[in-house]
């Protein structure tokens, strides 16, 4: 057991308490500390994981026997709908980020992840669209066109309900908390690890979150610019996916596997992330091979990105592409055995103790391994034309995501119990939870790939009899009931362990990473004082850390002025930079996702004022938030502890870090609109462009020399003598472009509802005006703050911020451009 704390040592916690801690009562819902949000995350995740886990129970009844007819096909297509939508978008990535904003600052040596606040958003939004996806079912009016929505089902045409709306606003919703997810987590990493955590240092679950968070940025934007486009077509007429208009189906599914194929290793990742962590500390060893895994987390994520047509195999693409993609698909297994090989190395070469946790992950390492052998056969084109629409590719896809990511997270949940309790888990209760989901997972799923080799196929809600399915399909729905009750078992122990478990000890796996020298159950603060590394195995290079860090003998050890604080750090070198100081408990992330949640249920209900009214507000709430959390000149310029700036005295703080991600992100929905222009115009079969363009050439190009002039004024300030007159000439230049944009659009005439050429136009200028309204009205908002005296000369922080923003609305507005008018006129159409 930890010793007591001294006088000193439990005064100096109190006031760190007092400063951290989260407000009492209903005070508690304006909390960003990240252990709560993370927390959340994860038992919201829980929760939606036992809804989709009953839907599916539900579907295995269905089909346990032939001819059945407990649930009829209407509803049968809303519960398979519901069970891949809620496990893949409300449960898989959100209960994985969870896990990562509750451990990445502790074991990077922060306090808080950089934007606190921005975690909290992403949280409420995250719950506010998981309700209104739910309430779908609730209501009898769930989708039912499968969770990857292909067009032209999920259209209007065949889809008249609400259902697919439901779908696309609410995913489109959720959406945002992956985003801002990825954002907080990839600048987190980068900017604030303890002083000496190099690159070459970090723990290699860092590694992994850092890969994924990038992944999200990536991967993301296709899927919300496909829910967009569908939804516009779905509620507005325009024509994005019909052949008639110019549009083709297809594009729906390139769109979303563009999404949906990095998404199998975003969960993939988090997961190796926890295999990698666990097996030197039960192995007792460091890992072999350190080095060889980041390679291989890189090169999976690059290679994931080129994988996604072989989800496509069967739709009629040229044969060069299959066999591009078929080789591709194959490739991605080099890094998958790369880590493997690797951690199978380290458990030979170490003293393995086999307790609760590694169970799990010996469990993870067989059905893993199993789903990665059936996925490279699937990357062969002609068995994927034999299969592909079997249950052979459920299976499949089960055991990679079951068994990639569902058996790692528990062992990580087992592992880290004592962080959260205070106490160790049940060994033997924990033992029967395994037992039962493991033997009921392989009844379920090993029969599917049998059943799928015997022509059984997906999506169908019964089967006759005499097909020799029947008894398959009989035994994998009672194994589908014994993995339930696994699961049940392994809940139970959770919940009784919190009253009956034994207590912890420090350190109780003697685990290298620095998470385990915080006091458990865990504080609000992490790190009474916040060390330097040395090692990339912190408390077993540095054991003394576990005296000395709650003991206050590093850095930061004492509040200042009542600020959270935690210290930022070179990106590669961890070499200590400045002191951030993070924001405190707030309402307005609750606020603000509330306002979004009434602008997605009234596009949803179709009351477009009512909508216009709550974007107005959302605006407002954004912009109120982006003032209050203001950095303020009263702030004491340096910390009173050594002499490392505050960041707000610098120009490259965790704020234009956050920025420049958040535009790849922004880039990366851009660039997903050029794809669908650019396959449109020689794909689809009914595609027309016009002779001349009907956009006015002159106008864009005046437009964009104001723009560009703008950008000019912009530079002047940020390089020179900040002046509320300055900025707010630029204001108004930025303000004369957008009226210009604005005025171009309207003579256009443009028939969104006529063509899929018009309507991808009208969604380039939307965008264009959004980009350039918005870095205006932030401008004039510079202008305001420059006024009150919180952005100067001698406080750029801000300005630097929004440089990145300015250079990106040029630059995507000269590719529009060039893109959207100059290459039709090359080749014989538009201007």
């Amino acid at each position: 057991m930890s010793q007591a704390p001294s006088a000193e040592q439990q005064a100096r916690n109190d006031r760190f308490e007092r400063v951290w801690g989260n407000l009492p009562g209903w005070g508690t819902l304006s909390a960003v500390n990240h252990t709560t949000v993370g927390l959340r995350f994860l038992i919201t995740g829980l929760i939606f994981f036992l809804v989709g886990g009953l839907l599916a129970m539900l579907i295995r009844t269905q089909l346990a026997l032939p001819e059945q007819e407990i649930i009829g096909a209407d509803l049968y297509n809303q519960l398979f709908t519901m069970h891949g939508t809620v496990m893949m978008f409300l449960f898989a990535i959100p209960v994985l980020e969870g896990a990562a904003m509750y451990l990445i600052p502790k074991m990077i040596g922060a306090r808080d992840l950089v934007f606190p606040r921005l975690s909290a958003l992403g949280y409420f939004c995250y719950l506010f669209g998981g309700l209104i996806i739910l309430s779908s079912l609730f209501l009898q009016i769930a989708p039912d066109s499968g969770w990857f929505m292909y067009t032209p089902l999920s259209s209007r045409e065949f889809s008249p309900g609400m259902g697919s709306d439901f779908w696309l606003l609410g995913i489109t919703f959720v959406e945002i908390s992956a985003i801002s997810a990825g954002v907080e987590l990839a600048v987190s990493i980068l900017r604030s690890r303890a002083p000496g955590m190099s690159l070459q240092r970090m723990p290699l679950f860092s590694w992994y979150i850092l890969a994924m968070a990038l992944m999200i940025i990536f991967g993301f934007p296709p899927l919300i610019l496909g829910s967009v486009l569908l939804e516009l077509e779905r509620a507005a007429g325009w024509v994005f996916f019909a052949v008639e208009g110019g549009g083709d189906p297809l594009l729906w599914q390139h769109l979303f596997w563009l999404f949906g194929h990095p998404e199998v290793y975003i969960i993939f990742l988090p997961a190796a992330g926890i295999v990698s962590t666990l097996i030197p500390v039960f192995a007792g060893r460091p890992i072999i091979g350190y080095r060889w895994v980041v390679l291989a987390i890189i090169m999976m994520g690059f290679v994931s990105f080129g994988l996604w047509v072989h989800h496509m195999f069967t739709v009629g693409i040229p044969q060069m592409a299959q066999a591009f993609f078929s080789v591709a698909s194959m490739l991605v297994a080099i890094p998958t055995a790369i880590q493997i090989f690797v951690w199978l190395a380290t458990l030979w070469a170490g003293k393995v103790r086999f307790h609760l946790p590694m169970l799990w992950i010996m469990g993870f390492l067989i059905v893993f391994v199993c789903g990665g052998l059936t996925g490279v056969m699937l990357a062969l084109v002609p068995f994927n034309w034999q299969v592909h629409d079997t249950h052979f590719v459920v299976a499949h896809m089960h055991y990679v995501l079951v068994g990639g990511m569902l058996f790692p997270l528990v062992a990580g949940l087992y592992y880290w119990l004592p962080h959260v309790s205070g106490r160790m888990p049940s060994d033997s209760m924990g033992r029967w939870g395994f037992w039962l989901f493991f033997i009921g997972f392989n009844m379920t799923f090993l029969l599917m790939h049998l059943t799928g080799l015997l022509g059984m196929p997906r999506r169908v809600y019964t089967y006759e009899a005499g097909l020799g399915w029947g008894w398959l399909n009989l035994l994998s729905s009672v194994g589908g009931f014994v993995m339930a009750i696994g699961v049940a078992t392994v809940i139970l122990d959770i919940v009784l362990h919190f009253r009956f478990g034994r207590k912890a000890s420090p350190n109780p796996w003697q685990a290298d990473t620095l998470e385990w020298a915080i006091p458990m159950p865990v504080n609000a603060y992490n790190f009474a004082s916040i060390p330097e590394i040395r090692s990339r195995h912190p408390l077993w290079d540095q054991p003394e850390l576990m005296r000395s860090i709650p003991a206050g003998e590093h850095g930061l050890s004492q509040i200042e002025d009542g600020r959270r604080d935690t210290i930022g750090s070179d990106a590669v070198t961890g070499e200590a930079r400045e002191v951030m100081h993070l924001p405190t408990n707030s309402w307005e992330p609750l606020i603000t996702a509330a306002v979004l949640a009434g602008l997605c249920l009234s596009l949803l209900l179709k009351t477009y004022l009512l909508a216009i009214l709550f974007a107005v507000l959302a605006l407002v709430a954004c912009l109120r938030w982006s003032w209050v959390n203001g950095l303020h000149p009263r702030i004491a310029p340096r910390d009173r502890t050594g002499d490392l700036p505050l960041h707000s005295r610098t120009t490259d703080g965790p704020g234009r870090w956050g920025m420049i991600v958040t535009l790849m992100a922004d880039g990366t929905l851009f660039a997903s609109l050029l794809f669908g222009w650019l396959y449109l115009w020689p794909v689809a079969p009914d595609w027309q462009m016009p002779e001349q363009s009907p956009l006015s050439v002159w106008g864009l190009l005046g437009s964009g020399l104001v723009l560009a002039g703008a950008l000019g004024l912009w530079w002047r300030q940020v390089q020179g003598a900040v002046s509320v007159g300055g900025l707010l000439l630029v204001t108004v230049v930025g303000l004369a472009h957008c009226v210009a944009l604005v005025l171009t659009a309207i003579e256009a005439g443009l028939g969104p509802g006529d063509s899929a050429h018009d309507s991808i136009l009208a969604v380039v200028l939307a965008y264009l005006i959004f980009h350039s309204g918005l870095t205006t009205l932030l401008t004039g908002l510079q202008a305001l703050r420059v006024r009150q005296g919180y952005t100067s000369q001698a406080l750029p922080y801000e300005l630097r911020v929004l440089h990145p923003l300015w250079g990106y609305t040029v630059v995507v507005y000269w590719i529009s451009i060039v893109v959207f008018l100059a290459l039709p006129a090359a080749f014989g159409g538009g201007a």
